[in-house]
């Protein structure tokens, strides 16, 4: 589970916690125990009864709803839809082809989740498992997006990528022409460096395109996990398809993370060159 999915599960524990104390069945709990603590007191049913009986007894009742209500899988399942939304926010995505792909992975990711409140039993837990998988997997095609994004957004590559070819052609050119040992060897330094530079930023802008074509394969990925989870039926949960739907989404998974771990390496080492 990434970072991100976490805190999104913990967002959304606090909203179904929240929710269950500020329910319109807390707010009769306490109103209850009120009349009952100051209008009934010390005259309750059983003999020795005492007035912080009631009070007690409102803190337990509202426990138990609380419990209820926080460990119920469809309030836990609305919640983590609402946060996990509310955490990826397209708007952050500056790249339209990349904010598209993504709205369109979570147009599935609300279609599955249809099909999981359809579904009862092991079959609808069978499915949240799968949707859960498929959050990490739209996790990372949001960070993907975002280092898209900050490859975009530098400038300074792209007017290198204009700049040191022709500073590169220049060098060689001059060291063609140059007499002097010792300039001689300068510009061959100079060469070796605009040629690792330039190596370094063909690199860049191939695992931008990579990236990007992984982005477009994920989402195909995902449509076909879709269709596959439309077509499991009840006695399918425990199968090897079940199994082997969530080893895909695996699969997929750790493909994302090796593509950003290949760009976060690219942006290290132009770093280290700069």
């Amino acid at each position: 589970m990434t970072d991100s999915t976490s805190q999104v599960r913990r967002r959304a524990f606090g909203s179904v916690l929240s929710n269950a104390i500020v329910r319109w069945e807390s707010l009769i709990i306490a109103g209850v125990t009120a009349v009952a603590y100051f209008a009934i007191g010390a005259n309750g049913p059983f003999p020795g009864w005492q007035a912080w009986f009631w009070l007690a007894g409102g803190v337990l009742a509202e426990i138990a709803l609380v419990l209820a209500h926080i460990t119920d899988p469809e309030e836990q399942a609305q919640a983590i839809a609402r946060e996990f939304e509310q955490r990826f926010d397209l708007r952050r995505i500056k790249s339209p082809v990349s904010r598209e792909r993504l709205q369109r992975a979570i147009e599935y990711r609300r279609n599955m989740m249809e099909l999981a409140s359809r579904a009862r039993g092991a079959m609808r837990t069978s499915l949240q498992q799968t949707i859960a998988d498929v959050n990490d997997w739209i996790s990372h095609m949001y960070d993907l997006a975002l280092h898209i994004d900050a490859f975009d957004a530098n400038v300074l590559v792209e007017r290198d990528r204009q700049a040191v070819p022709q500073q590169l052609q220049k060098a060689r050119v001059r060291l063609e022409r140059e007499t002097d040992p010792n300039v001689q060897r300068d510009l061959q330094q100079q060469i070796r460096t605009l040629e690792l530079q330039m190596n370094n930023l063909e690199t860049t802008a191939n695992s931008v395109k990579r990236a990007e074509i992984q982005l477009d394969s994920t989402l195909s990925s995902l449509g076909t996990i879709y269709a596959q989870m439309s077509l499991l039926g009840s006695k399918e949960v425990d199968s090897a398809r079940a199994q082997r739907l969530r080893n895909e989404i695996a699969d997929e998974v750790s493909g994302l993370q090796d593509t950003i771990a290949a760009m976060d390496e690219v942006q290290a080492q132009r770093l280290r060159l700069q």
